[in-house]
C-alpha cells in the first residue's frame, strides 16, 4: 500500500486551520527538551512548521524534516532562515545523529505497516546519543473505536472549503478521504483530492522494541499537562 504525502493545496489548509494540536503540545515537549538543551534537535513530521516555531523560539538547535515537499516550502517560508530544514522519508532515508528526536501530527502513522513503524523507531534508537530523549505522539488502536461512528466533517477557511469523510476498514486502519476546494481566481475553483490511511498501533509493544535498543521507554496519556485527543498517546524515551 502506497504511502500518502500531504499535496501542495492540503498542506495550505493544515497551516491555515489545523496548527491548534502542535501549539497545544509544545510546552510539553519544551520542558522534555531541557534535559539536553545545547544538543541537536530532530523534528520529524515538522509539517507546515507550527511546533518548529516553538522550537525555534526557544533556541534550539534544530533540524526540521518531513516526507511532504509541500509542507516543507510552507514551513520554511514562514521560518526562513531561523531553522535547518531537509527532506525525510521513513523508514528508507538515514537518520542522523542527533540529541532528540521531536514529533507531533502521529508522523509514523503514515507508514505503510507496522513493520516499517519499527523499523524507523530501531532507526530513530540508533541515532540518538547517549541521554538523548524521544518524545513523539501516535495513533493507537484505540484511536479507531473511538471514532468508529465519525460522521462527514467540513471546514472552511478564507478561499478554501474541505471536507473529509471517514472509514475503519479494519480495527487497524483509519482512513480519510479528503476533498478541497480552493479559489484560485474569483469565481473560479479547483478541486484536490487525497487519500490517507493511518496505521493504527498495538503502542504498548513499542516500549519493548526500544528497550531492548538501549532505551528506557514509556508509553503516556500525555507528554507532561495537555491532554491528547482520545486514541492518542505520547511515546517518550531516552537513551542510556
Amino acid at each position: 500500500m502506497a504511502v500518502s504525502y500531504y499535496g501542495e493545496v492540503l498542506s495550505r489548509v493544515h497551516e491555515r486551520g489545523f496548527g491548534h494540536h502542535a501549539a497545544a503540545q509544545a510546552p510539553d515537549i519544551l520542558a522534555l527538551l531541557e534535559a539536553v538543551r545545547g544538543g541537536l534537535v530532530l523534528e520529524v513530521g515538522c509539517g507546515s512548521g507550527h511546533l518548529t516555531a516553538a522550537l525555534v523560539a526557544a533556541g534550539h538547535r534544530l533540524l526540521a524534516t518531513d516526507a511532504s515537499e509541500a509542507m516543507l516550502a510552507i514551513a520554511r517560508e514562514k521560518l526562513g532562515e531561523r531553522a535547518a530544514f531537509g527532506l525525510l522519508r521513513l523508514p528508507a532515508d538515514p537518520v542522523p545523529e542527533c540529541d532528540a528526536i521531536v514529533s507531533t501530527g502521529h508522523a509514523l502513522n503514515y507508514l505503510e505497516d507496522a513493520g516499517a513503524v519499527a523499523a524507523a523507531l530501531l532507526a530513530f534508537a540508533r541515532a540518538l546519543r547517549p541521554g538523548g530523549v524521544l518524545a513523539l505522539d501516535l495513533l493507537d488502536v484505540s484511536y479507531g473505536a473511538a471514532r468508529a461512528d465519525l460522521r462527514p466533517a467540513l471546514w472552511q477557511g478564507e478561499g478554501l472549503f474541505c471536507a473529509v469523510e471517514f472509514a475503519l476498514p479494519s480495527p487497524t486502519r483509519f482512513v480519510r478521504r479528503i476533498t478541497v476546494f480552493s479559489e484560485e481566481t474569483k469565481g473560479s475553483w479547483r478541486r484536490s483530492d487525497e487519500l490517507h490511511r493511518n496505521l493504527l498501533l498495538e503502542t504498548a509493544a513499542l516500549p519493548p522494541l526500544l528497550e531492548a535498543a538501549g532505551l528506557t521507554a514509556a508509553v503516556r496519556p500525555s507528554f507532561g499537562g495537555a491532554p491528547l485527543p482520545a486514541g492518542m498517546v505520547a511515546l517518550v524515551a531516552e537513551k542510556r
